[in-house]
């Protein structure tokens, strides 16, 4: 791009326009992190759930906790039975389940009733401690809405199917002004489930955003005007920064992908990454300025410097993100494509439209602007001694420090909560565990069942293999609440007998069984079972939120179901609980196979840059042990490996690698000219070195900012991805040049 010197204002056009340009697109991001956005459409259990959700209600909902002394007094149920009313009137809502609103089945003078737990048109009917019974007595009210010790009682709103976070957000906004609009705000005690977890979770990324984003920029201004003490730097600094960050959104607009709390990452990321180019940009103009170059002399000076070394480095990065391209997790997936897409267009920014303008409009000096990068050069000077006067005791150091962290990957957790990924003080933390403790777990799972042909799973045999199923998951310590269709049958069967215990079960009658379910007046029979009466869902609150124990019970129900197959019924999981559950095998999938990826890659440029096959094997050493510490660490602290640190390995490989070219090359340019190791190493730091280092430490403040952020796995990505880095810059400091030093004892490796 060296002919865009000569075109000084188009250069400042085209910079203007990545600047400006995006602008409008931005107000079209799509802000969502919903569950569905991170599965891979054609992954099998969300096969199955589409085709679910085409029969049966969601099982993602909004829980509305309410405590107090007054549950059961006419007032309190009046306005709860009007606030349900409230939200069934809403566009997005198509259930709320409540006292006033579920099914009661009971005995009456020739058969049976279906008639609400509690009649809000007849209040009057019981005194509060009769309405109290009567909703404790009740097979499928206790851990569903009401508490078993009668002092806790839930809506549970049913949505219709959400298209996005926003629209999530939207429900419970919508479902908090219901309440006070209702005067029961000070009845309300939480508000839980999968939808208020997905809004605490776009609060989260939101605060992200308002955080990392200025703070990232501000980071890498002040550095660069303490190094440089230069406003034109500052305010190139500030609009490239914008066009590259605009870009990669725009990007992301374009393909129609979403905005997550993973892709969330890339503003931040890509303000660190361009800012680490442009301080080797300016590094190299600097000193081209202390050799008495100006004007355009100065800037064609560091662009023969750092072009090539920069482009490979944007290369490295952009080949490291792009590695993520296979994960299955379409969040980590858009992640890598639209940062790499990044890390280009900042490469093409510093390289081809900064020079032109410098060259035009930079009139002010350079030389005397010093005293920044000099005090780097204690420290520089210190690790170049070491590495030269020491190197067998620094390379044998690196050996034994990698010998201890192998064993420690071994320790690492392939693990995914979404409950545990915000601290235990946090709001949706305390709401999730009061519900969990007054009603049944949040988490959903079903069993689906499929019969042969219409109208089979009125066949005796056949729902008694059911809850026979049902009866071995009630005793998993998993499970805190079931419900199935031969629950609603033998209820129906045991109030048509008077209400005898001795009947409440499946009666061994298929024609008793129809006229049952013919006679059946009531919406809780149709989330369990299809018009048709071939599907039915076993349904399950559980307790479990982790990927390894929704796994672990999983497995086990596949083992039970095939030793003792449920009749002649085909059945599958399904559910939220299966979903995050096989997110744990996509993640361990997506991770190995992006780092084999990363590695290749790297290898194969390494080896296109350097035109060796040993000084390619070389630059490898610095670049890879940062992906077996960052994991060591892991494992010793116990950190996961989820949705956010499966990314680790590949990107702070992308950007250690950086300063490896960086280095390597300054080395390499003046070994090829004669200079002894020792002096080629030296004489690199100071070149070379103070920039690495400088690029480093405003990467590694940078990602420690991130580490701040209140989403756990966000800040477990910014405290590693800062780990790894600076044990990637030890290593090029250290190691790397220590291993040249050695190997420069043996000419035929020409290294």
């Amino acid at each position: 791009m060296r002919w865009l010197l000569d075109r000084p204002r188009l250069a400042l056009a085209v910079l203007a326009l990545l600047v400006l340009g995006p602008g409008p697109m931005l107000l079209q991001v799509n802000l969502d992190n919903a569950p569905e956005a991170y599965f891979p459409l054609d992954a099998p259990a969300v096969v199955l759930d589409n085709e679910l959700r085409e029969e049966f209600p969601q099982d993602q909902v909004l829980v509305a906790l309410f405590e107090g002394e007054h549950l059961f007094e006419a007032d309190f149920l009046g306005r709860l039975h009007a606030l349900a009313e409230a939200l069934e009137g809403k566009e997005r809502v198509e259930r709320v389940l409540g006292l006033t609103s579920t099914d009661h089945i009971r005995a009456t003078a020739d058969g049976f009733a279906v008639e609400p737990l509690v009649d809000a048109s007849a209040l009057d009917r019981f005194d509060p401690a009769g309405w109290r019974a009567r909703a404790l007595g009740d097979t499928f009210a206790p851990g569903l809405i009401v508490a078993h010790d009668g002092e806790a009682t839930a809506l549970v709103v049913r949505p219709h199917v959400l298209e996005d976070s926003l629209q999530r957000l939207e429900l419970e906004q919508s479902l908090r002004r219901a309440i006070k609009a209702h005067g029961l705000s000070a009845e309300l005690t939480a508000i839980a489930g999968h939808v208020a977890l997905d809004v605490a979770q776009l609060r989260a990324m939101i605060g992200d955003l308002a955080l990392l984003v200025p703070g990232t920029m501000g980071i890498g201004l002040l550095l660069l005007w303490w190094l440089f003490r230069r406003w034109l730097v500052v305010g190139l600094a500030a609009a490239t920064i914008s066009a590259v960050t605009g870009s990669a959104l725009t990007l992301l607009v374009v393909t129609g992908k979403p905005f997550t709390l993973i892709t969330a990452i890339m503003p931040p990321l890509l303000t660190a990454l361009t800012v680490a180019m442009m301080m080797h940009y300016f590094n190299a103009v600097l000193h081209a300025a202390q050799r008495g170059y100006t004007g355009r002399a100065r800037v064609e000076a560091a662009l023969q410097a750092v072009a090539r070394p920069t482009l490979f480095m944007a290369l490295t990065t952009a080949a490291g993100l792009a590695s993520l391209s296979v994960s299955p997790i379409r969040p980590i997936e858009a992640f890598g494509q639209v940062s790499a897409f990044g890390v280009l267009v900042a490469a093409a920014c510093v390289l081809g439209l900064l020079p032109p303008i410098l060259a035009r409009y930079d009139r002010g000096p350079w030389v005397r602007q010093q005293r920044g990068m000099r005090r780097l050069d204690g420290f520089l000077r210190l690790a170049a001694h070491l590495a030269v006067r020491r190197a067998g005791w620094v390379v044998a150091a690196a050996v034994l420090v990698f010998a201890v962290a192998i064993p420690q990957i071994r320790h690492v957790e392939v693990e995914t909560d979404l409950y545990a990924f915000f601290d235990e003080g946090h709001e949706i933390t305390r709401a999730t565990r009061q519900v969990e403790e007054r009603l049944a777990g949040v988490m959903a799972m079903e069993v689906v069942f499929d019969g042969p042909d219409w109208d089979s799973l009125m066949a005796p045999e056949r729902l008694q293999a059911i809850h026979a199923v049902q009866a071995w998951l009630d005793a998993r310590p998993e499970v805190d609440y079931s419900l199935s269709l031969p629950d609603l049958v033998a209820e129906m069967h045991w109030a048509f007998n008077e209400e005898d215990p001795d009947y409440r079960a499946v009666p061994d009658n298929e024609p008793l069984v129809a006229q049952y379910l013919f006679i059946y007046d009531g919406q809780d029979l149709w989330d369990v079972v299809d018009r048709d009466f071939t599907r039915s869902r076993l349904l399950l609150n559980l307790n479990a939120t982790g990927a390894q124990e929704l796994n672990t019970l999983m497995a086990d129900l596949r083992g039970h179901l095939e030793a003792e197959p449920p009749a002649d019924l085909a059945w599958d999981i399904a559910g939220m609980g299966r979903l995050f559950a096989d997110q744990e095998r996509l993640l361990i999938q997506g991770q190995l196979h992006s780092l084999m990826v990363v590695v290749a890659l790297l290898a194969v440029l390494m080896l296109l840059m350097w035109r060796s096959v040993s000084v390619a094997a070389v630059s490898m050493v610095p670049n890879l042990t940062p992906i077996v510490l960052i994991f060591s660490l892991m494992g010793l602290l116990g950190i996961w490996l989820d949705m956010a640190t499966a990314m680790i390995a590949s990107v702070a490989v992308g950007i250690a690698v950086d300063d490896t070219i960086h280095i390597l090359h300054a080395y390499l340019r003046r070994r090829r000219a004669g200079s002894p190791a020792a002096w080629a190493v030296a004489r690199s730091f100071r070149q070379s070195g103070r920039a690495v280092t400088a690029t480093t430490l405003v990467l590694i403040a940078q990602f420690l900012l991130v580490a701040l952020s209140d989403f756990q796995p966000t800040q477990s990505f910014g405290l590693l991805t800062a780990f790894g880095l600076a044990a990637a810059l030890v290593y090029d400091l250290l190691v790397l040049p220590a291993v040249l030093v050695l190997l420069s004892r043996f000419p035929r490796l020409k290294v």
